[in-house]
């Protein structure tokens, strides 16, 4: 009769299977019972070597959970239904939906997430770049998948985060390209001549955002004390079903072909004609009767400090009385068809301003201004930081004033501009050299003493001698 094996030590034997088979003990399982872990190989040296490895993780902690492990698909939407969902705001959720379902399925959710390998990810992205993407969206794309397999790998599902051994693509930052002062007055007189002229006042002026502007509330509006509180901010979130079977609410709209070449139905589509349904299609949730947690919503700012309250600049104050008188006007208009939602920039009944409907107003006022095309961003935030350092404001206050929580990100927003540099250095060179005295008066020569030339005098001086 053999000794009995001390607790925890390995076996290892040939089996008439004509396999080598080395079983490990782990430890126990969630349900008390003895988590033996098996593992085979053709030859003795190769099974020796799978059996060290399992114990050395074993012994470092690090050793993944039992059980068949899931595809990377499955545990991507695990981690954004069951914990991302907790932590992320509504609109970074949507965007991390969108991605997931776009490019990370699509790209390597069919491989188990324990063999998931770095080629793999390297080969996806490769991919994205190739069809066309930025590399800002490959990146977060990388960074959606690694917060992923963190999570996986911190509960011992996965041995290792694979995505840690890849580098994304390098991102070129975006230059901003904000307003001078003679294009921001253009705009905002171009600006004047519509009823939204208000809520450009505060875009351009206050470096307010999008959605904070068309989320302001008269009820964080204090015009005694001058002040704005954005404790709010719209935003278009993505709808969501509400029924038990959203594959066969959206039937009716599924489309499993792509569209012919000369497709007229997506002509006016401004991204070309949407691509086809997969065949386990979840989407259209806007047509579903129980829909829920989309549409225009009322959310919170991002941080804490986004919600900061922020002067009015006292000469905006008169304005904004006239612009509430009018509101007012405007209610009483539409009588029961105003809805109201205390909003300070509304539409004809009440409703706040459509973000998309926003966005276009601002690409018109630009051609009526005639200023070249860019940005939001760059005609709000970036303008007013802008503009704030040229009048002489300190860095420090800027950053109180955009409500930024580091002062490395209010740098970015604030441009330097050529006329501010070469005054600076021109005020340089003078320190270091400066400008020579002007001469001494003294008497001048003149052509109107004589008429005599050089030569005439210098013969008549000759003639005397």
């Amino acid at each position: 009769m053999s000794p009995r094996k001390p607790n925890m030590e390995s076996s290892i034997y040939f089996g008439a299977d004509g396999w080598w088979h080395g079983r490990v003990t782990m430890g126990v399982k969630s349900d008390g019972s003895p988590d033996r872990r098996h593992r085979r190989a053709r030859t003795e040296p190769e099974i020796k070597r799978k059996v060290k490895e399992l114990e050395r993780l074993r012994d470092q902690g690090g050793a993944p959970a039992a059980g068949r492990k899931p595809t990377v698909a499955a545990w991507v939407e695990t981690y954004l239904t069951d914990i991302a969902s907790l932590k992320l705001k509504p609109r970074s959720l949507d965007d991390y939906w969108s991605k997931t379902r776009n490019d990370i399925i699509p790209g390597v959710g069919r491989h188990r997430i324990d063999k998931l390998q770095p080629e793999h990810l390297e080969r996806m992205y490769r991919g994205l770049l190739d069809a066309g993407h930025a590399p800002s969206h490959v990146v977060k794309v990388h960074r959606i998948l690694s917060r992923a397999l963190k999570i996986a790998h911190r509960r011992r599902i996965v041995g290792e985060n694979v995505a840690t051994l890849v580098d994304p693509p390098s991102i070129d930052e975006t230059e901003a390209n904000p307003f001078t002062k003679e294009e921001a007055k253009a705009f905002l007189e171009a600006a004047s001549k519509r009823p939204t002229f208000m809520r450009w006042i505060v875009g351009v002026g206050m470096g307010f955002r999008q959605g904070e502007t068309l989320g302001l509330r008269w009820t964080y509006v204090d015009l005694e004390a001058e002040l704005f509180r954005p404790e709010w901010q719209l935003q278009r979130l993505t709808w969501r079903h509400g029924c038990d079977n959203p594959h066969a609410c959206g039937a009716r709209l599924h489309r499993f072909e792509a569209c012919p070449a000369d497709c007229a139905t997506h002509k006016n589509y401004k991204r070309g004609c949407p691509k086809p349904c997969t065949k386990t299609c979840t989407k259209h949730a806007s047509a579903c009767p129980d829909r829920r947690e989309g549409g225009l919503v009322f959310t919170r700012p991002k941080t804490k400090k986004s919600r900061n309250a922020v002067p009015i600049p006292p000469v905006f104050v008169p304005f904004l009385h006239d612009h509430k008188a009018q509101q007012e006007a405007m209610r009483a208009a539409a009588g029961e068809l105003w809805q109201e939602h205390e909003v300070v920039f509304s539409r004809p009944d009440g409703r706040p301003l459509d973000p998309r409907a926003d966005y276009e107003e601002f690409k018109d006022l630009l051609k009526e201004a005639g200023i070249d095309d860019r940005r939001l961003y760059d005609g709000s935030r970036h303008t007013a930081g802008t503009i704030l350092n040229e009048l002489g404001v300190d860095m420090p206050t800027i950053m109180e004033i955009l409500r930024h929580t580091q002062i490395s990100q209010t740098r970015r927003y604030v441009k330097g501009r050529s006329h501010l540099s070469k005054d600076a250095m021109r005020r340089m060179g003078e320190f270091f050299v400066p400008p020579s005295a002007p001469p001494i008066p003294g008497p001048t020569e003149t052509k109107t003493e004589t008429t005599d030339t050089r030569a005439a005098r210098s013969q008549r001086r000759r003639r005397i001698r």
